[in-house]
């Protein structure tokens, strides 16, 4: 044997080894991290007083909020990089950045136990959004905004096969994420039954049943079920509702977006807890 290509070879080996492990570092690094952008959602982060990173905005001549971004940044200690406009560009996952990114750790979901706490510290019967498989961040998003506008204590979603929080969610919710506790747990079925033993009814929405959603009552402990934009609830988790709710379809089309139907849903539990105090 050669024992001196041998130690060559081993020494390449090593190294490179060692620079696959820092890539998948830097992939690592840049994975547990995420990315706000446009500059209402921005500034909305700032005012939440959230971990920001780093913020990248774009050089060249500034108008209008992003001095308000500028300062508050500063004020708070936030490193500022300025870059050009094909830079940003490349960094941004929306078309809407608005010459402004901030790089923020990743999301910190909470417990369900979590939720219910917030709801006891505000001395309010818990009112809680499950969401049974949306995938469209799109979709999350706005529905994240509507029930941060209504006073829901906490919204819970699946880790599998349904869309989690990132840029884009961020952006359509006009930074209600900040707000909004969100908990992400492996079996929605299982929570369903937790929540039952903490005294919560169990709402579902499903195009096939029986009563109105305005007939019901909502001002008890709640968690309203939203399935998934094609499919609707599974089966299961409809097996496991309390309740089961419609809306009317008066039109040609029989079917609403998920985000649609929750904000109907929400409003009215709102309206009825309004109404009752």
């Amino acid at each position: 044997m050669n024992h001196k290509k041998y130690k060559k070879e081993n020494v390449k080996n090593k190294i490179n080894k060692n620079m696959m492990y820092r890539k998948s570092e830097k992939k690592e690094e840049f994975y547990n991290s995420d990315q706000i952008e446009g500059r209402n959602a921005v500034l909305e982060l700032l005012e939440s007083n959230k971990d920001i990173n780093k913020i990248f905005i774009e050089n060249g001549e500034k108008q209008g909020s992003i001095h308000k971004i500028i300062a508050k940044a500063r004020e708070k200690g936030i490193i500022l990089v300025e870059v050009d406009r094909n830079k940003l560009k490349q960094m941004a996952q929306t078309e809407n950045y608005q010459g402004v990114i901030a790089i923020v750790p990743p999301y910190e979901y909470c417990e369900v136990e979590d939720i219910l706490n917030t709801a006891k510290e505000k001395n309010e019967e818990p009112f809680i959004l499950i969401l049974d498989g949306i995938e469209d961040p799109h979709n999350l998003g706005a529905i994240i905004r509507t029930a941060e506008t209504a006073g829901v204590h906490g919204i819970i979603i699946p880790k599998r096969r349904a869309a989690s929080v990132n840029s884009t969610v961020n952006k359509v919710s006009a930074g209600a994420v900040q707000y909004m506790k969100i908990a992400r747990v492996n079996n929605i079925n299982d929570t369903i039954h937790y929540l039952k033993d903490n005294g919560l009814w169990i709402i579902g929405t499903d195009m096939y049943a029986k009563n109105y959603y305005y007939n019901e009552d909502y001002k008890s402990p709640i968690a309203i079920v939203i399935g998934s934009e094609g499919y609707g609830m599974s089966k299961l988790v409809k097996d496991n509702c309390d309740i089961l709710t419609k809306i009317p379809m008066l039109g040609n089309i029989t079917s609403l977006n998920a985000s649609v139907s929750s904000g109907i849903i929400i409003y009215e539990a709102v309206k009825q807890r309004n109404l009752s105090k």
